[in-house]
């Protein structure tokens, strides 16, 4: 086990304790500890994904593994090699009027200090952030058409990386399925399926 896994597996440890939100639902859902210069982060866990004790678990992680399939990594391959976060760890609970709570400003504070310390551990070179939550950590994401399907060069923690927004892959939303979300999306997929660290991945070595 290299050291850097190790400080992830501590790490891991003491974000499964946090207790900071007293609105979340549930306690963090976390991803296995992998060593990778790909971090894919999303908006928060839904309910099923509290269940299956893993991201992306459910209908929303089914197209987001179709569309990562499509540029030749499958869901068990991602899993393994790819770093798997989001800007809130728990399940915010329901609307009540339907569809899942977006967690509040005080929430996402709260949780920023975990992927910080997982952006200084792993020194990701690409970033894919899913869904308007997920982009505004890194980007203006008021606009989908005006980030999805770009490569956009950022420093963060010391260092250079690409941020290659996706769309959320929510079955509630459209706009990856009507057009320019079509294209875009499948532009951000190119940009994805090119970029080194990503065919890194493809081979089993760390970028």
């Amino acid at each position: 086990m290299s050291s850097t896994e190790e400080l992830l597996r501590r790490h891991q440890k003491r974000l499964a304790r946090c207790r900071r939100c007293p609105k979340m639902e549930s306690t963090p859902v976390i991803g296995r500890p992998v060593v990778s210069r790909v971090m894919l982060i999303g908006q928060a866990p839904g309910a099923r994904e509290v269940e299956l004790r893993q991201p992306f678990a459910w209908t929303a992680g089914k197209t987001l593994f179709g569309w990562f399939r499509s540029i030749g990594v499958d869901e068990e391959t991602l899993r393994a090699r790819v770093y798997l976060a989001a800007v809130c760890r728990c399940f915010p609970g329901k609307n009540p009027g339907g569809g899942d709570r977006v967690p509040d400003r005080a929430e996402i504070a709260n949780c920023s200090s975990w992927m910080q310390a997982e952006f200084e551990l792993l020194a990701p070179k690409l970033i894919i952030p899913a869904g308007k939550l997920a982009i505004a950590r890194f980007l203006d994401a008021d606009k989908l058409d005006a980030v999805v399907g770009k490569k956009h060069r950022i420093t963060l923690a010391g260092f250079e990386s690409d941020v290659i927004p996706l769309p959320h892959p929510s079955g509630a939303s459209v706009w990856h399925r009507i057009e320019p979300g079509k294209t875009l999306l499948a532009r951000a997929l190119a940009l994805i399926a090119a970029h080194p660290a990503w065919r890194s991945i493809q081979g089993g070595a760390r970028a």
